[in-house]
């Protein structure tokens, strides 16, 4: 079995996308017809509801905003 390469996509197109899913086209269809993996496509939506980005830098926890600043200051 050969391993996938990993790709990249804008947020353009995770817009699109979850304007699809939002609109009524089944999940599993836009997974298959857009050859996507369930957990990214998932996280996509989870972002979109929370905080309207896809950016990982604004949908990070406090406690992982500050755990990452305390590592920063012990450095």
């Amino acid at each position: 079995m050969r391993k996938r390469e990993r790709r990249s996509f804008t947020d353009e197109f995770k817009q699109q996308m979850v304007q699809l899913y939002e609109n009524g086209k089944p999940r599993a269809d836009i997974l298959k017809e857009y050859d996507l993996g369930a957990s990214a496509f998932d996280r996509w939506v989870k972002q979109s509801k929370t905080t309207g980005s896809f950016k990982e830098k604004d949908n990070r926890t406090a406690e992982q905003t500050e755990l990452i600043e305390l590592r920063k200051e012990n450095q």
